[in-house]
């Protein structure tokens, strides 16, 4: 999220926008905004309704459930349910013809889209005459 900040005006410059979207509650999207100095919006996926058309949603098993709950990290609290699903990461570039141009997930979560593709994606669809 901090990699993609720095990046912000950069994205803006070539006719984008940058979006977060989180399972957790608008409350909780809030301060996590806050805690690492966002300066773009922090969408709430409440149920993981997006996640899930994206086909990025995954359940945690029992195990998983008792190590979270270990260190203090109840989903249902965070997430307003208790389906303790979490999406993977998505990077996503829809230009305005909602048109994918750029998808990126990957099943390890610390693995995230470089900022650089994103900005070299913006600035081919700039010069195809389009705007993201």
């Amino acid at each position: 999220m901090r990699a993609y900040q720095k990046i912000l005006p950069q994205i803006k410059r070539l006719g984008g926008e940058l979006l977060a979207i989180s399972p957790q509650t608008p409350d909780k999207s809030q301060a996590t905004l806050l805690k690492n100095f966002l300066e773009y919006e922090v969408l709430s996926d409440v149920g993981n309704r997006v996640a899930q058309s994206f086909g990025l949603v995954y359940p945690l098993g029992a195990e998983v459930r008792r190590i979270y709950l270990g260190f203090g990290v109840d989903l249902a609290e965070y997430n307003g349910d208790d389906s303790w699903e979490l999406p993977l990461p998505g990077t996503f570039i829809i230009d305005r013809t909602m048109t994918i141009r750029l998808s990126f997930a990957d099943a390890d979560y610390t693995r995230r889209l470089e900022p650089a593709a994103i900005l070299d994606t913006l600035r081919v669809i700039r010069d195809e005459g389009g705007a993201p």
